[in-house]
């Protein structure tokens, strides 16, 4: 006896049997057993997800001898002969290889006659979006009201092809793909009762590369077998798929994590060496990652019997959420970008070098780098004098033009004669003798009238704060010679004009070192005062629970749900914040485990909660309120009260 493949060998020959179309098998099974058939079927799908498979068992349901059931027997001749594809009463019709108008009214004129040995005649049309438009023309008035032992069954994986005028004649069914899940677990089922050995990850390769297509699945599974020579297993169909080992994966997540660029490379460079494709290679490392962010989010959602699930989670444990999520990002658009790439292994190197670009190693590191000194050097006083209004613009915006005018003055007549630098005048000295500018040789822009004296200023400046006053008081100023005199005797004109104003060297204003803390064991207070401190380690701390404190040492507990929270980096900077609050290092240990206590988070809900009931109570029984609604008809719209934040 010849060989059959196990496409043909497995084919469902009861709709218990189908895999993955629940909600066709009942729409169909209810309909056989109210007995309120349909005279027209219609059965979408991409290929082998069980469209001819479901239209022959409709067919065996509507004709079996022991009566019209959603069970049919699968002994009797009627059965047999259909699932042997020669019953007499079956028509099946490949709409591909017959498509114009001759054909289909040949098929149709026979359907005026009875049925020659079963209770229905069948017509199976398979793939009918490929039938010409004057064929479909022709078979509408009979679709639309055919003798009552007449069923069409109509099949096709694209139906936006279909003519409307048929679709509005037909009951729709649109069948599923397949999950991986569900073909792989069909395959095991398939390999149990051949007696055929397998492994697990291999199955679940075989499902994913089928794309949701049972027959795929079926026909990739006789190609194993026959390359494992009658064994299933991971590394043969690894191979035969040219999918990539995971174990490659894992190492090139474990140099990720550690930020290790050298061993991250020479781990890309294997998978070169073994010639395996880097399309592959980032499409599974997208799949890894996103089952990392399932560990990390949903815990118990990634299966128990999944081979690698111990590994999965040491490195979910080791890379941040938000650096899984960035990294799957770069995985997928890097997917896109090699066509692009001067090769397939430089656009592979190059996303995993864009990873490591985020690594939180390196960006502490750049942040912590310090800033190298600047040398003075040596220019004309008419590049100095350009720069350093070019990097005073931007203070320079809320200036007056008159403001502006002296203070190019004062920067020109300090490069033509530079002034001892002053660490720094007494208020009293600079005031008694204030540096005078010499005419400037020319200016930018055209001033008004009386070149000689400065343009007055619309807004008067603030006045400074008071100076020890001089033995004798001069006399008082104008307003525009007082203004002049402000002006420059500000820092950047005592500086001697070489350098940019003060204010805006001088370094962003930071906070007092803290002293010594005094922990209370208050923990909802303690996160609180630290608020914006706390950074990325706002969750961990708002979700723990203080378990225990001591002087330097500090336990907190976090529930299961907030797993992902006690990573090694959100700890850090939790830990950093706190040291930076106490005035001295700390010690931090965070636990996963319920403790009955209400959260810091938890607390909050809570009062939000009760601020909310409070601002409702109090609106519905305000006597504007109710006089409205008494009077007016109005409606109170519960859902849309909230409090008022102070």
């Amino acid at each position: 006896m010849s060989y059959q493949v196990l496409a043909r060998k497995w084919r469902p020959k009861r709709f218990a049997d189908l895999v993955g179309q629940e909600h066709v098998v009942r729409a169909l099974s209810n309909a056989l057993k109210e007995q309120r058939l349909h005279h027209a079927y219609l059965l979408t799908g991409t290929r082998g997800v069980g469209k001819t498979t479901i239209a022959r068992i409709l067919a065996k349901s509507l004709n079996c001898e022991t009566g019209t059931t959603a069970e049919p027997c699968g002994e009797c001749q009627a059965c047999r002969q259909i699932d042997a594809g020669r019953f007499v009463d079956l028509l099946e019709i490949d709409a591909a290889s017959n498509t114009g108008i001759d054909n289909i009214r040949e098929v149709l004129e026979n359907a005026q006659y009875a049925p020659t040995m079963g209770r229905f005649k069948v017509y199976i049309i398979d793939e009918v979006h490929m039938l010409s438009k004057s064929a479909f023309n022709a078979m509408l008035k009979t679709l639309e009201e055919p003798p009552g032992h007449v069923k069409f069954i109509l099949a096709t994986t694209d139906p936006q092809k279909v003519p409307v005028t048929v679709l509005s004649r037909c009951l729709q069914f649109s069948l599923r793909n397949m999950t991986p899940q569900q073909v792989s677990s069909h395959l095991a089922h398939m390999l149990d009762v051949e007696g055929i050995h397998y492994e697990a990850p291999a199955l679940a390769l075989l499902g994913r590369a089928a794309s949701g297509s049972m027959r795929d699945a079926q026909s990739l599974l006789d190609q194993a077998i026959a390359y494992g020579l009658g064994d299933v297993k991971e590394e043969g169909v690894r191979a035969m798929l040219g999918a990539v080992d995971r174990r490659y994966l894992f190492s090139l997540l474990q140099a990720l994590s550690a930020g290790d660029g050298p061993a991250l490379m020479a781990e890309a460079d294997q998978l070169a060496e073994r010639g395996i494709s880097f399309d592959a290679a980032l499409s599974e490392l997208s799949v890894l990652l996103q089952q990392l962010a399932l560990a990390q989010t949903v815990p118990a959602a990634l299966a128990d019997d999944e081979p690698e699930r111990d590994t999965i989670l040491a490195l979910a444990d080791a890379i941040a959420p938000q650096d899984v999520q960035l990294y799957y990002q770069i995985a997928i658009h890097g997917r896109k970008d090699l066509a692009l790439a001067p090769d397939e292994h430089a656009g592979f190197n190059m996303a995993l070098l864009r990873m490591l670009a985020f690594h939180p190693v390196n960006a502490v590191a750049e942040s912590a780098a310090p800033a190298k000194p600047s040398q003075p050097v040596q220019r004309p006083a008419a590049a100095a004098a350009s720069m350093a209004a070019t990097a005073s613009a931007p203070a320079e915006r809320g200036m007056s033009p008159a403001a502006r005018a002296l203070q190019a003055a004062g920067l020109a007549n300090s490069q033509a004669k530079p002034a001892a630098r002053q660490e720094s005048p007494e208020p009293a000295k600079a005031e008694a003798e204030p540096a005078q500018p010499e005419p400037e040789p020319a200016r930018p822009a055209p001033q008004p009238a009386r070149p000689s004296e400065p343009p007055k200023v619309e807004s008067r400046p603030e006045p400074r704060p008071a100076a020890t006053p001089p033995a004798a008081k001069p006399a008082e100023p104008e307003e525009d010679e007082r203004e002049e005199e402000e002006v420059l005797d500000s820092p950047w004109q005592q500086s001697g004009g070489d350098e940019l104003p003060e204010y805006a060297q001088m370094p962003p204003l930071e906070d007092e070192p803290a002293a010594s803390y005094s922990f209370d064991g208050d923990w909802q207070r303690l996160v609180a005062d630290l608020g914006a401190k706390l950074g990325a380690a706002r969750m961990l701390a708002h979700n723990a629970v203080l378990k225990s404190w001591s002087d330097k040492r500090l336990a907190l507990a976090v529930p299961e749900s907030f797993r992902h929270m006690s990573g090694r980096d959100y700890q850090e900077k939790l830990k950093a914040a706190l040291s930076e609050r106490f005035g001295q290092p700390v010690e931090l240990t965070v636990t996963v485990e319920e403790l009955g206590m209400e959260t810091p988070a938890m607390v909050g809900a809570r009062q939000r909660q009760e601020q909310l009931a409070i601002a409702r109570e109090c609106l519905q029984n305000d006597p504007v309120v109710q006089q409205m609604v008494r009077e007016l008809g109005a409606t109170l719209l519960i859902e849309t009260i909230q409090p008022v934040q102070e």
